[in-house]
């Protein structure tokens, strides 16, 4: 019994240092994939024409009667002949001979996390962009972060600053963060119950004292700086710590006003910057948006007069950095909360 006993002793210290050699190993070698690969992405362009053209093709090869079909597939490559021709022109003129429009998609997150792919898809177009050309933004956000939605914003500001115009299309929810975002657009259209609005701020922090007294548990939270801590989860929060939190809550409602109204001057901030939201067709009335339209059929429009080319930046990312990531999170939240604080904000949209 002894002998079992020492075995299943030596069997469980040997099988903890395997496996702390092989996380070793692991984090070695994605810390190096990380060192070597400097390329953590790329660009995928698509010509949305093209799809629209093979999706009514397929279409009509199904549902036209034969003499029809051979009519219409000889008109399908006399225009595409055409076509062929006037992108040759334009190559030799080195102009485009149509505008172009590129659609980006932004789904946001509470962390507005797609933001490191809309810098990279920004990049890309204004590289090429001209001011005759248009930027489509299909935007679907129901806010988060304040600073990681203020990054986002600047991203699509960029666009503007290069005065290519730039159209935002909320087919299902754009408020607080996302509505920020949504602003800057020169055009924005909206589906007609789209969700749109809600300019405020929200903080909401659990506090724990109460029950850790009970239970005989001091917790000492110690600053330097008078601000450093407004409000705490286990400390003992006060009145003064309280009125400087909301203080600084008030001032970045503020800010977002005042964002909303360099941005889009015909809305009355003092009626919608309340923190509520209008579905699309109050939205029109408060003049949060200019059109109703979903973006599908914004889109299809845009291919009968324009070239639309879909840009979306794809992440190159394999196990290792999936795992990485969740490592590096655990440990600053185990090594301060201090931290995870300073990078997620107290404040979201």
């Amino acid at each position: 019994m002894e002998f079992l006993f020492e075995y299943g002793l030596f069997l469980a210290k040997s099988v903890t240092i395997l496996v702390s050699i092989l996380i070793i190993i692991v984090v070695v070698v994605g810390l190096g994939q990380r060192n070597k690969s400097s390329d953590k992405g790329h660009i995928e362009v698509k010509s949305l024409n093209e799809a629209v053209n093979n999706l009514t093709h397929s279409l009509k090869q199904m549902i036209l009667p034969p003499e029809l079909r051979k009519v219409e597939f000889k008109s399908e490559k006399k225009k595409a002949k055409q076509d062929d021709r006037a992108r040759k022109k334009e190559a030799k003129a080195g102009s485009p001979s149509r505008n172009r429009v590129f659609v980006i998609e932004f789904e946001g997150d509470i962390q507005a996390s797609a933001v490191e792919g809309l810098r990279e898809e920004v990049t890309a177009i204004l590289s090429v962009a001209c001011e005759e050309d248009e930027v489509v933004v299909r935007l679907e956000s129901p806010g988060g972060m304040v600073h990681s939605y203020g990054l986002a914003a600047s991203q699509l500001q960029r666009i503007v600053a290069r005065k290519v115009t730039l159209t935002v299309a909320v087919d299902k929810v754009a408020a607080s963060g996302g509505y920020m975002m949504a602003c800057i657009g020169n055009h924005i259209i909206a589906a007609p119950f789209a969700l749109i609005g809600s300019i405020g701020v929200v903080a909401q922090i659990p506090n724990f004292h109460r029950f850790l007294k009970n239970k005989d548990v001091d917790v000492e939270v110690l600053t330097a700086g008078e601000y450093k801590r407004t409000l705490t989860m286990f400390g003992e929060n006060t009145d003064k710590g309280r009125e400087k939190f909301i203080d600084e809550l008030e001032d970045v409602h503020t800010l977002f006003k005042d964002f909303v109204r360099e941005n889009r001057p015909a809305v009355d901030l003092e009626r919608v910057g309340t923190g509520e939201a209008w579905y699309g067709r109050r939205a029109l009335d408060e003049k949060l948006v200019d059109e109703l339209m979903t973006s599908d059929e914004y889109i299809i429009g845009k291919c009968e007069t324009h070239d639309v080319f879909q840009v979306n930046y794809v992440e190159h990312r394999n196990r290792v950095d999936q795992l990485l990531e969740k490592i590096d999170y655990a440990w600053a939240k185990l090594n301060g909360s201090d931290l995870v604080q300073k990078n997620q904000g107290p404040f979201t949209f």
